[in-house]
């Protein structure tokens, strides 16, 4: 295929179908870095006997591969403009095929945490491409659908792979966790060929096409989000002046960075993040509850599985048993909203979804130790009947009023401030949980439960619960103003 095919090119080839199969393209491709993303938790346990590593070395093997995608997500935007949309994302799946090949194969911890990083890095230029592709390609009523489908099959990836990985590491090991992405790399690598274009969708011109990427605020965006996420670390352990340090050093990078990007705007530059996408005001709402939709997401992603297994102790697998229909709900319903997107106000299912996500939170202080398991799992399930409401939604009501040439722009910092969200919100649940635990005088090394415990854990759920209903008065704004 010719490496310079259009999208008018695409299109008379395949027909109206072309733009599903673009999608499908960029869905297997972004399910394969979500599963690298999800599934190597189970395989620490295994690897931290295989290499003797203590539980702070092992927490690298995850920490890497989020530092990476996070800040990675930001240099999206110049990789498509100045290598086309087939180069980039077909770089990132060999990137990412790269990482799991070496990561199965190596001998070494040090070449483990190298593969992670690249996968990170992978990971973080192929998921704000997908969002770009679906506003530039579909029609506003399909743009819904498209991203309930989207949705769907991304997140059966880590409701099910997980599952698919302790099989795996109980019959084969460590090794074979980062052997997973391996097909479905494969697999995107041939389906770009065949249906990714080498230009933008849309059929614009590239904006920046001459430009050099912002080396120094990727510089200060790297500085700045290392010293939020081990701040954070250092927090939750109690060494409070290396966290205060660490997390002022991060306060004085976001000052810094926001300066340059500022600079090179004013100065005709190309800067990292473009600071105009803040000055439309559905944009900034849906970053702000972009940013608290993803702590609560990761955070009660740690929260769970430890409130049951700690809190209720219910054994791993039954938790695994629980919460897998929990993950079904949530695909099945993001295809359902996805289709109400292309009607109804985006604004109004963000909010009912955030409404049901903190109710599922809230919720959660009603289970005891004697209460019935079906009572647990229908409140997991509300929650992620919650969370289904807000994936298709966010994006397609933060992201509507932007100019065309500002999309990948704003797919690329919205990404970026949920998953910086979704890293902190993890320590955050950590730090709150410890807190109150050593409130009502227990903590993890008691091997028993108590109301005591059950009580600390309510209370962190609670914390959720209130960030969710502050999330609530930013998504109102996201409603578009009557003209």
């Amino acid at each position: 295929m010719s490496p310079n095919t259009t999208t008018s090119d695409l299109e008379a080839r395949y027909g109206e179908r072309y733009r599903w199969l673009l999608l499908l393209a960029v869905m297997v491709g972004t399910m394969a870095s979500i599963m690298s993303s999800t599934i190597v938790n189970v395989a620490v346990p295994d690897m931290s006997r295989h290499f003797i590593l203590g539980p702070s070395r092992a927490q690298w093997v995850s920490s890497g591969f989020m530092v990476a995608m996070t800040v990675s997500m930001l240099t999206t935007p110049w990789l498509l403009s100045r290598y086309g949309y087939r180069r980039t994302y077909a770089g990132a799946m060999w990137l990412l095929l790269v990482g799991g090949i070496s990561g199965g194969l190596a001998g070494d911890y040090g070449l483990v945490l190298a593969a992670r990083v690249a996968e990170g890095l992978a990971a973080g230029v192929v998921q704000p491409i997908p969002a770009i592709i679906i506003l530039r390609t579909f029609h506003p009523s399909e743009q819904g659908r498209a991203s309930g489908l989207f949705g769907m099959g991304v997140v059966l990836a880590p409701a099910i792979g997980p599952s698919i990985g302790g099989i795996l590491v109980d019959l084969f090991g460590w090794r074979s966790i980062f052997f997973m992405v391996v097909p479905f790399c494969l697999a995107s690598l041939w389906m770009a060929r065949k249906f990714v274009p080498s230009t933008a969708p849309s059929g614009l011109a590239a904006t920046r096409n001459g430009a050099s990427l912002d080396w120094r605020g990727l510089l200060l965006a790297s500085v700045g989000t290392l010293c939020l996420l081990n701040g954070m670390v250092q927090l939750r352990s109690g060494s409070l002046p290396v966290a205060g340090s660490l997390l002022g050093a991060a306060v004085l990078a976001l000052v810094a960075f926001i300066a340059w990007q500022r600079y090179l705007a004013r100065h005709h530059g190309a800067p990292l993040m473009d600071l105009a996408l803040f000055g439309y005001r559905q944009f900034s709402m849906g970053s702000i509850v972009a940013v608290i939709y993803g702590t609560a997401l990761f955070g009660s992603t740690y929260l769970l599985p430890v409130y049951m297994q700690v809190g209720l102790k219910l054994s791993a697998s039954y938790v695994g048993a629980i919460l897998l229909p929990a993950g079904l709900v949530l695909a099945a319903t993001i295809a359902f909203v996805g289709r109400l997107a292309d009607k109804q106000p985006t604004y109004l299912l963000v909010s009912i979804g955030l409404a049901l996500l903190a109710c599922s939170f809230a919720l959660m202080t009603t289970i005891g130790l004697g209460t019935a398991i079906w009572v647990l799992v229908a409140w997991a399930v509300l929650g992620r009947i919650g969370l289904g409401f807000i994936l298709p939604s966010l994006n397609l009501g933060a992201m509507r009023p932007l100019d065309k040439a500002l999309i990948p722009q704003g797919s690329s910092a919205i990404n970026f401030l949920r998953m910086l969200g979704g890293a902190t919100g993890v320590s955050l649940c950590g730090i709150v949980l410890e807190w109150r635990l050593a409130a009502h005088g227990d903590s993890f090394e008691n091997p028993l439960t108590s109301p005591e415990r059950l009580m600390a854990f309510n209370e962190s759920f609670l914390m959720l619960a209130g960030l969710c209903a502050l999330a609530l008065v930013a998504a109102w704004q996201l409603r578009t103003e009557k003209t």
